[in-house]
């Protein structure tokens, strides 16, 4: 009889589950706050100040409805981390990612805003690649 048994898996921190917790709200905030800021975008195309000579020149309405497309992903991401889905990790990764490069891209409209959205998703990214964060 062995004396240990090693067919347990070894349990996960107390930080790798704050890690899951945190980025799972913040997935869930954000994602409403992007699909408000999408539907504002679209009904309003007054409300953003639309700058001159920028390269990425995209109408308001569809930066609209890119923020509300990303929006309902990251709801949706943050839900599955809750529901701790297999693949949740990696897709909340992938939408943390593609939600700062819409805001990085959306900085002449509404700078503090995106520049906010960009930290809170380095912070979503950095929690959620913490060691025993993501299991298989």
């Amino acid at each position: 009889m062995a004396q240990y048994d090693t067919t347990r898996e070894p349990a996960v921190s107390g930080w790798a589950i704050g890690g899951i917790t945190f980025a799972g709200t913040m997935l869930i905030l954000i994602g409403m706050f992007q699909a408000i800021d999408g539907l504002v975008a679209i009904f309003n195309d007054s409300f953003f100040v639309v700058a001159q000579n920028y390269t990425f020149d995209l109408d308001v309405t569809a930066w609209g409805w890119i923020h509300l497309l990303i929006g309902i992903l990251a709801f949706l991401m943050g839900l599955a981390l809750f529901r701790q889905a297999p693949w949740a990790g990696v897709g909340a990764i992938a939408i943390a990612m593609l939600q700062a490069l819409n805001n990085f891209f959306f900085l002449p409209h509404y700078p503090l805003w995106s520049l906010l959205i960009i930290a809170i998703d380095f912070w979503i990214i950095w929690s959620l690649t913490r060691p025993g964060v993501i299991r298989d």
